[in-house]
């Protein structure tokens, strides 16, 4: 009797796992590009998730202090804003605007401190238009953004894979803010992306963020340039740099000074400079106080405008590189070159990097030095990698050629090989016969 239990449970299981592969191989066969991102979760999930455990931070009230210095160091306050009054020559709000703002809006999104779900706000607004529109009117007329919406909450989280979660920068903060200040955010950053393109403020090789330019024409955009720099039998490298806390870089007073000598309207300047100052956030993990805190954050992370307005504090960075080109994707920063030699593209990669940090730290904006990486590309005709294996000093550090590189969830091979990117960014499990 033993013996024929064990016999059936072990068939049990086993005709469970069958099934289970049968699925899978059936499921993959049907996988589309769309569905990609689906069929990778279902793959690898997420591991368990790790909680803060900071040494000399003993109780929830010191953890949250020891977080915030963290991700909000001290900076100096912001100069008081200015009193209110009404703009002149303010193009009035008209409800295609606030729909038009509302159909950007995911209703799975995650709500800020008041809880409320942007289905919400669609709702209000397919039932009576003017209900938003009398309340968001004043606030543009004004260039006010109410320290009542600046509140929000920091979700703690993990970064998967860290050796230990004993200190803070093993952690990252998602910001939640209220979904009714993003659809105000989102109502800003229609004309003042309009205007920024039509008086130049923003460099023609920036991408993300912006409509119509995703990681794929920034990828593109590199992949083309290459190949065209190495007609002429040149060598061509690249050097990819990473802005350091990039949005938190984000300077209220610099950036109105960008964009009132770049002639933004001046009630556009009043609402970006508005929406940046006074802010504060409340911090979520396992036994948090739950107290708002008043940070000093440049642009919060989680804005729709936050990524335009760190496009346009470091648009000023680009410059035009002789033989080579710079592409940009918001912080994600790429230099790429051609000459003779790979020798002689390394001496062009760090004048042109000591030039680029000295236009940045005019800016305030400091480089990741350790997330830095070189590659030397090579044609289809080379049928092996460069033989110079010329590395690249930067501030001290060494950097050798990396194959493949990985830049914008995209993986570059020296020979521009494409299936390479599938290979290492989508490695499909073992699906074993039953």
């Amino acid at each position: 009797m033993r013996e024929s239990a064990g016999t059936s449970n072990a068939g049990y299981f086993k005709a469970i796992k069958a099934a289970k592969n049968k699925h899978w191989s059936s499921w993959l066969l049907t996988a589309t590009p769309k569905s990609l991102s689906t069929d990778k979760r279902f793959a690898y999930r997420r591991a368990k998730q790790h909680f803060p455990s900071l040494p000399g931070a003993a109780i929830p009230q010191q953890m949250n202090s020891v977080l915030l210095d963290h991700f909000f160091p001290p900076k100096e306050p912001f100069s008081p804003p200015p009193r209110l009054r009404p703009h002149n020559s303010v193009p009035p709000l008209t409800t295609e605007e606030i729909a038009a703002a509302l159909s950007k809006c995911s209703p799975t999104s995650a709500p800020g401190p008041d809880g409320i779900h942007y289905s919400t706000w669609k709702q209000v607004n397919k039932t009576n238009p003017s209900i938003l529109l009398q309340i968001l009117a004043p606030l543009i007329l004004l260039g006010d953004h109410p320290t009542s919406l600046k509140g929000s909450n920091g979700v703690v989280l993990d970064k998967p894979g860290k050796l230990s979660y004993q200190s803070p920068s093993s952690f990252r903060i998602s910001v939640l803010i209220r979904t009714f200040a993003k659809i105000l955010e989102r109502i800003i950053a229609a004309p003042l992306v309009a205007a920024a393109r039509l008086r130049g403020l923003l460099h023609p090789k920036q991408c993300g963020s912006l409509p119509g330019l995703s990681t794929y024409d920034a990828c593109l955009t590199l992949t083309n340039d290459v190949k065209t720099l190495q007609r002429p039998r040149l060598k061509v490298s690249s050097l990819f740099l990473d802005i350091k806390a990039g949005f938190d870089n984000v300077d209220n007073n610099t950036l109105a000074q960008i964009l009132s000598e770049g002639g933004i309207p001046p009630y556009l300047v009043s609402r970006v400079s508005s929406f940046l100052g006074e802010r504060s956030c409340t911090l979520i993990f396992q036994g948090a106080p739950g107290t708002p805190a008043p940070v000093n954050v440049g642009a919060p992370q989680g804005s729709p405008i936050a990524p335009l307005l760190f496009l346009l504090s470091v648009a000023p960075l680009h410059f035009r590189i002789p033989r080579g080109l710079m592409i940009s994707y918001v912080d994600d920063f790429a230099l790429t070159v051609a000459s003779v030699s790979y020798r002689g593209n390394i001496r062009r990669l760090q004048e042109l990097f000591q030039k680029l940090e000295r236009k940045a730290s005019r800016l305030g904006v400091p480089f990741s030095v350790a997330k830095t990486e070189l590659i030397h590309w090579r044609t289809p005709s080379q049928r092996h990698s460069p033989k110079c294996a010329s590395p690249i000093e930067i501030k001290g550090k060494m950097f050798y050629p990396s194959n493949p590189v990985r830049w914008l969830e995209y993986w570059f091979t020296p020979a521009l090989d494409p299936a390479a990117h599938f290979s290492v960014a989508w490695p499909l499990p073992r699906v074993r016969s039953p």
